[in-house]
């Protein structure tokens, strides 16, 4: 009787942390438990965490764990980690969960289902983000603004993205040989260590190269994950800064096409202040707390506007 083959790796799963051993578990967990056959996916667990002693006794926790592979990179960014993730993958497939993320039993199973079924074309798959509430929901956030906390719900049908939709990095993946040809992620782009900074848009710059290539973008509903919403992220304060941080890391990815757009930037921000009292027609605008959705999401537009504005470069005058 022949002996049975092992199965192929088909699909790697990568966690890429910074001290947050207290929901890593669960992330893992999740990826552990997935509905693929044993052998035929793999995880890499890439701790950024600053204590590599820390990190050691934290991987020992997972020694026994069939599949996994806990490495410690000493250089710090998430795009850098993400980089090392896929050079170590022995599949064709790396697929990104956050480490405050927990994924569904059958979320490897319909990304590489996801790639299949739409062929070699298909370079990134991305899946839907549901938030899981640490506090609850303010009154004043409106269903609009919920991408900012990487909710993705593109609907109930796998399908490919259509121009102007986006996937998010809490839950997205890649062929392996779409990142290589595209030059892998930018390193200058995406966070690096705590929450000092909210650089993004490392996810992307990445899928923007690989469509410029022919590649193709696809959902897959039933790819979801539950994404942690910290209760320190419930605050218009935090709101601001992320809707500030988003602004340099748009203007970093595509600087020309925001330049164009300065004095459109410049004059939403003016229509936003000249709307408020007159005593609030300065910065004090763009920080005073907003009791309205609607007034809200505006005053981010505006916050967003005005770092682009200045990016750009402004050139006011006196009226003469």
């Amino acid at each position: 009787m022949a002996e049975a083959t092992a199965p192929a790796c088909r699909i790697t799963a990568a966690i890429c942390t910074y001290d947050r051993y207290d929901l890593l578990p669960g992330a893992i967990g999740s990826v552990l438990g997935q509905s693929l056959p044993a052998g035929s996916f793999e995880l890499l667990v890439i701790d950024n965490s600053p204590d590599a002693a820390r990190s050691a006794r934290e991987a020992a926790a997972f020694a026994g764990s069939p599949g996994l592979t806990w490495l410690h990179e000493a250089r710090p960014g998430l795009s850098n980690a993400r980089n090392v993730a896929a050079r170590r993958a022995r599949s064709p497939l790396i697929a990104f969960l956050d480490d405050d993320a927990r994924a569904d039993p059958v979320w490897l199973e319909n990304i590489a289902g996801c790639f299949d079924a739409f062929g070699a074309s298909v370079g990134v798959v991305g899946g839907r983000i549901r938030p899981w509430w640490g506090a609850p929901r303010p009154d004043w956030l409106p269903e609009t603004m919920l991408g900012a906390l990487t909710v993705v719900d593109l609907g109930p049908k796998r399908r490919l993205l259509e121009d102007g939709e986006w996937v998010a990095g809490a839950n997205i993946a890649f062929r392996i040989d779409a990142l290589r040809q595209a030059g892998w992620f930018d390193a200058s782009l995406g966070r690096t260590g705590g929450g000092a900074s909210l650089l993004s848009a490392e996810e992307t710059a990445l899928t923007d190269r690989i469509k410029a290539q022919g590649g193709r973008v696809a959902y897959d509903p039933l790819a979801a994950v539950e994404h942690w919403v910290d209760p320190e992220r419930l605050t218009q304060r935090w709101f601001r800064r992320r809707a500030a941080w988003q602004a340099v890391s748009d203007y970093l990815r595509a600087p020309n096409a925001q330049m164009e757009r300065r004095e459109d930037a410049w004059a939403a921000v003016k229509g936003f202040l000249l709307s408020r009292n007159p005593a609030d027609r300065t910065l004090r605008g763009l920080a005073l707390e907003q009791t309205t959705p609607g007034d809200f999401r505006w005053q981010n537009a505006a916050v967003y506007n005005a770092v682009i504005a200045l990016l750009a470069g402004l050139d006011e005058q006196d009226d003469v």
